[in-house]
C-alpha cells in the first residue's frame, strides 16, 4: 500500500491509474479508523480497481470551541487496517499541504444545512463541502464513500454533486454498531465506562421508534416523542435534538408518506456529543 502525503504524489498514481483505465473509489475519512470506516473501504474495494482512503483531520470543520486539537488521531494503526482490507493508497496530508499558507475559497450548500447538526455548528458544512470537493479534485474518484451515520453530511454531499455537476457517485453506506447497538464513532472514546452504558440509549430509542413504524404509525410527532421521552429516561442523557425531516431537502415532516424520511437524534452524553439516525423508506 502507497503512503501517500503530499497532493503531487496522490496525482502521480491517479494519472498512472487513470492511463490505465483503471475505476478509483475514494473514501474520506479523518481516520482513527474503525469497523464503520472499514465497511467503507471494503465496499470501495469491491466495486473499484483501485482504492484511496483520505486520513485528515480537516480543521475547517470544527467550530472554535469544538475538539480538533484532542480529536483521536493514531495514524499507525490507520495504516495497518487500511492495508489489511486492500486499500492501495492512503494519503495523509498535513493542514498546510491540504490549504497552503492562505486560503480564500469555501465551498457552501444552503437549505440542507440550517437544521439538525448545522444549527449549532455553523461552520461544520462549509469545512465538510470544501475538503471533500477537494479530494474529489484531487482523488479524481469515480465513487466516494459515505456512512450512514452522519446522514446529514450524505445529504448536504449529494446535493452539492448534483448541482454542481461533479462527475461522482456518491455512495451511502449502512451503520455500523457495536453489539449493544451504539453506532460506531471515533468519539465512542471520550466516553466513561458509566457514560458508554448510557450512551446506548440512543439506538434504544431508535429501535422503540422502528417497532413503531412496523406497527403502522405514521404520525411523526407521536414518533419523535416516543423517542423524546425514551431518552429522558436516562440521567446522564442532555437532548440537542429529534428531529423528522425529508432525506432529500432535510426539511421538517408530519407524516410518513412514499418519500425517504430521515429521523436524526443528537444527545449529549455527559460532555460528548453523538449522533444516530434511522431512514425509513
Amino acid at each position: 500500500m502507497i503512503t501517500a502525503l503530499t497532493i503531487a504524489d496522490v496525482k502521480k498514481y491517479v494519472n498512472e491509474w487513470k492511463k490505465n483505465g483503471e475505476s478509483i473509489g475514494l473514501v474520506p475519512t479523518m481516520g482513527y479508523l474503525h469497523e464503520g470506516h472499514a465497511s467503507l473501504i471494503k465496499r470501495a474495494r469491491e466495486e473499484n480497481d483501485r482504492v484511496i482512503v483520505s486520513d485528515f483531520v480537516n480543521p475547517t470543520q470544527f467550530g472554535p470551541n469544538e475538539d480538533l486539537d484532542s480529536y483521536p488521531r493514531d495514524f499507525e494503526a490507520d495504516k495497518s487496517l487500511c492495508e489489511s482490507i486492500g486499500a492501495d493508497l492512503i494519503f495523509h496530508p498535513t493542514p498546510e499541504e491540504m490549504y497552503g499558507e492562505s486560503h480564500f475559497t469555501k465551498v457552501h450548500v444552503d437549505t440542507l444545512t440550517e437544521g439538525l447538526c448545522g444549527a449549532v455548528r455553523p461552520v461544520h458544512f462549509d469545512g465538510v463541502c470544501t475538503v471533500v470537493t477537494k479530494l474529489f479534485h484531487i482523488a479524481e474518484a469515480d465513487r466516494a464513500y459515505f456512512g450512514q451515520k452522519d446522514a446529514q453530511q450524505l445529504a448536504v454531499v449529494k446535493r452539492m454533486v448534483h448541482d454542481l455537476n461533479y462527475n461522482i457517485e456518491i455512495i451511502g453506506c449502512p451503520i455500523i454498531r457495536e453489539e449493544d447497538g451504539l453506532a460506531k464513532s471515533s468519539r465512542n472514546t471520550y466516553l466513561s465506562p458509566e457514560e458508554r452504558k448510557a450512551a446506548v440509549i440512543l439506538s434504544a430509542s431508535l429501535r422503540d421508534a422502528g417497532a413503531m413504524i412496523d406497527s403502522g404509525e405514521k404520525d411523526l410527532g407521536k414518533i419523535t416523542a416516543l423517542i423524546t421521552e425514551k431518552i429522558k429516561t436516562e440521567p446522564l442523557a442532555r437532548i440537542d435534538y429529534v428531529s423528522a425531516v425529508d432525506f432529500t431537502r432535510l426539511k421538517p415532516k408530519k407524516t410518513l408518506d412514499g418519500d425517504e424520511t430521515l429521523i436524526a437524534i443528537a444527545v449529549y452524553i455527559g460532555k460528548v456529543r453523538l449522533i444516530d439516525n434511522i431512514i425509513v423508506r
